[in-house]
């Protein structure tokens, strides 16, 4: 089957550089994608975009040009709930790899069984109006009492400016909840404004919630460039994500997000993304819990 990619797309950046920060000895990219490709995997019919084929193959060349020792693949929502791409990755990577897959309340119990056998361990909720359809929120309750008997995780993408109508929601989930990219704070307003104090105060209160420190590509309006020819890039995202690692170091995660969907204005070279790390992370200690202990007690453990 043919897919033709939505108008805009990025392909990913095709020769990433070498990273400059050299990753701890058994790092984990806790945030990637794969998709299709389209013609064995084909994309759902309900997707709000056709993305470029980014296969296992391009990811594991990936992980090795970058210095990781695994991956945690995220079910991205052009597939729905077909994780088919996501397990065949799984299958083939030899155990160095997990999965975050996305289900629907008519999944049976064998399903998630067969999901788990071959190494998925959470699921994910997306909030993010654009992409997904609404789900009602008894049914995502439901799915999370199931996964939560086989001691998944779930996984939420919402804005930041959404958090307040999603709160009651977010914290009567039976499970550990991992926040995706810093709840998506507007960087445009301060570090120790109003919304992102109220992220803070989610972790702070509730000890089963994790963040994601990734996609500064994604939350930075200063962007890509960097100063005096450091690798320095997306440096308006540092205090945030920062803060969340100093504050939470046992609670946060670290992932490259490639392919980077639905990036309209530039693509990032992920070996800048490495080299992000040691600005929010700045000692030897937090780097491995954050690239290491932490993704290995949540999805090998």
């Amino acid at each position: 089957m043919q897919f033709q990619k939505t108008p805009g797309w990025l392909d990913w950046y095709a020769n990433p550089s070498k990273p400059h920060f050299i990753l701890p000895e058994g790092a984990v990219d806790a945030h990637c994608h794969v998709f299709g490709p389209g013609a064995k995997f084909p994309y759902a019919p309900e997707r709000k975009y056709t993305p470029c084929d980014a296969g296992r193959e391009q990811l594991f060349a990936l992980r090795d040009q970058l210095g990781f020792a695994r991956n945690v693949v995220v079910q991205a929502t052009c597939h729905g709930a077909d994780n088919r791409a996501m397990v065949d990755l799984l299958v083939h990577a030899e155990g160095r790899a997990r999965g975050v897959a996305t289900v629907r309340r008519a999944i049976g119990d064998d399903q998630l069984r067969a999901l788990h056998a071959a190494g998925v361990r959470g699921m994910r909720f997306n909030f993010v109006k654009r992409l997904v359809d609404f789900t009602p929120r008894d049914e995502l309750m439901e799915i999370a009492a199931r996964v939560a008997k086989l001691g998944w995780h779930v996984v939420i993408y919402f804005e930041a400016v959404d958090l307040p109508e999603l709160w009651d929601f977010f914290t009567a989930l039976p499970t550990v909840v991992v926040v995706d990219h810093l709840g998506r704070p507007d960087l445009s307003k301060p570090v120790d404004g109003p919304e992102f104090e109220r992220f803070v105060k989610l972790m702070r209160e509730h000890g089963n919630v994790w963040s994601k420190v990734t996609c500064p590509e994604r939350l930075s309006i200063t962007g890509p460039k960097a100063l005096d020819g450091e690798r320095n890039a997306y440096r308006d995202v540092v205090p945030f994500a920062r803060r969340i690692v100093e504050e939470f170091p046992d609670r946060v995660l670290w992932g490259t997000d490639w392919p980077h969907p639905n990036l309209k204005d530039h693509m990032p070279d992920d070996g800048l993304l490495v080299d992000f790390i040691p600005h929010i992370a700045t000692t030897t200690e937090s780097q491995r819990k954050l690239l290491v202990d932490n993704p290995m007690r949540l999805y090998w453990s």
